[in-house]
């Protein structure tokens, strides 16, 4: 299809660009947008942007459930099943270049109806970690005016900004934000481990490990796993690079400045506070404290939340999209339509937000039910399908048994995470009502 072609209907019988195995993005210059401008650095940044900006802050509670030994551990140790499943999730981009999100991969393995379930996934969870964005936002904007707003205010306006940001059509118009949001969120862990090293908590415990029953185990053991949880959108970050066979650049750096960044933010502040502290960490500083490190995160919350809707918005944006003019240049309803999309995938996130009381646990929920597929689980599918496919079918599983093990075991590992994490997510929220704790909606 031309790019001067008219839009048509996605439908099965049309020829699929997923089957053609072209690339995403056509790229000519008397294009108005072009896509595939993203270097392996800037890659880096947005996925540290994303992935760390709420990561961090759950960590220290972690500590206090199971020691630090043990989370120490887990965390490290999921950073680098995190990278092993990151490189499977490029490897298989690479060799499948017309693949755009997690619905184009699931089309490929399984046809159209796991293309449907995983695109619904990634958009559901992309809308969520909206959600989660803007609830940090409002939280730092009323720690920093002591209250002096409805929080539902706070909300909206967070919500306001978000939505501007996520606007930009590509990723590189928007990959400067990516320096930002790193060095914001770099200087807000250094200053809060200040603030919790300058007012150690009198009398605080402190435990190498704990025991502890299955529940507050897991419980803790999912802000770990889930301090990971970003793989849901490699695949649309690397399909707007200029070199793809640079992305797993980009992945070391972000597991490794995320696995190091997490153990060091957890271990001081848990060291200073204790078993007192709280999730986010920032609350358990003084109120100084709390400000100017809230204060300084501000901007990463807002950038993280605005490539969360971004992501929901493009993958819509190239399923309908895809192959005409309206994706290149600047028409009339291409504009219309992207526009539309950001601020659906905001509004709803808002009204999430505000009118659901027990939101926070639902991204628990959100959280298990597709993380654990995108970040850990489905990686072992691929390896296995482009392993069959590409590589001699049977035979070629059977000469590569330490690849094939490992992705059965990430298969597996996914399935108990989703399964245990809804699990433990829906007793949160029946505990939530039984102590009588959950607020009611539209509510300051």
């Amino acid at each position: 299809m031309s790019l001067e072609g008219k839009a048509t209907p996605y439908t099965e019988d049309a020829k699929d660009p997923v089957k053609d195995e072209q690339e995403v993005f056509a790229e000519s210059q008397n294009q108005d947008f072009h896509y595939r401008t993203l270097s392996w650095q800037f890659v880096a940044l947005l996925m540290i942007a994303e992935i760390v900006s709420n990561g961090m802050l759950s960590l220290p509670s972690a500590l206090a459930v199971v020691g630090i030994a043990p989370a120490v551990i887990l965390i490290v140790f999921l950073g680098i099943f995190g990278l092993y499943t990151a490189k499977l999730l490029i490897d298989f981009k690479l060799n499948h270049p017309s693949v755009h999100n997690m619905g184009d991969a699931g089309y490929i393995l399984g046809g159209p109806i796991v293309r449907e379930i995983l695109s619904l996934g990634t958009i559901i969870f992309a809308i969520f970690g909206t959600g989660s964005e803007l609830l940090s936002g409002q939280q730092a904007l009323s720690a920093l005016s002591d209250n002096g707003l409805c929080a539902i205010d706070l909300l909206l306006i967070f919500s306001g900004a978000s939505f501007l940001l996520a606007l930009p059509r590509t990723l590189g118009n928007i990959s400067w934000l990516g320096i930002l949001s790193v060095a914001l969120i770099f200087v807000a862990g250094i200053v809060g481990m200040a603030g919790a090293g300058a007012n150690p908590v009198p009398g605080r415990q402190i435990d190498a490990a704990l025991s502890s029953n299955f529940y507050q185990a897991f419980v803790a053991i999912t802000n770990p796993v889930f301090a990971y949880a970003g793989h849901f959108m490699f695949f649309i970050l690397i399909s707007e690079m200029r070199q793809p066979q640079d992305a797993m650049k980009a992945a070391w750096c972000l597991q490794g400045f995320a696995t190091v960044f997490y153990v060091v933010f957890a271990v001081v502040v848990y060291a200073y506070i204790g078993s007192t502290v709280q999730s986010p960490a920032f609350l358990s500083l003084p109120p100084k404290w709390a400000k100017a490190s809230f204060g300084i995160a501000l901007g990463n919350f807002l950038i993280a939340g605005a490539l969360y809707s971004h992501t929901a918005a493009k993958l819509v944006f190239v399923r309908f999209f895809r192959g005409t003019h309206h994706m290149y240049s600047h028409s009339i309803l291409g504009w219309v339509a992207w526009t539309a999309l950001c601020f659906v995938a905001v509004t709803i996130a808002f009204i999430l937000a505000v009118s659901v009381p027990i939101f926070s646990y639902l991204i628990g929920i959100a959280a298990s039910l597709f993380a654990s597929w995108y970040t850990y689980g489905i990686a072992g599918f691929f390896f296995l399908y482009d392993t069959y496919h590409l590589k001699g079918g049977r035979e070629g599983l059977r000469t590569r048994p330490i690849g094939t093990i490992l992705a059965i075991f990430t298969i597996l590992a996914g399935a108990f995470i989703c399964v245990a994490g809804t699990y433990v997510s829906i007793r949160l929220i029946v505990d939530a009502y039984n102590q009588g704790i959950v607020g009611k909606p539209f509510t300051c």
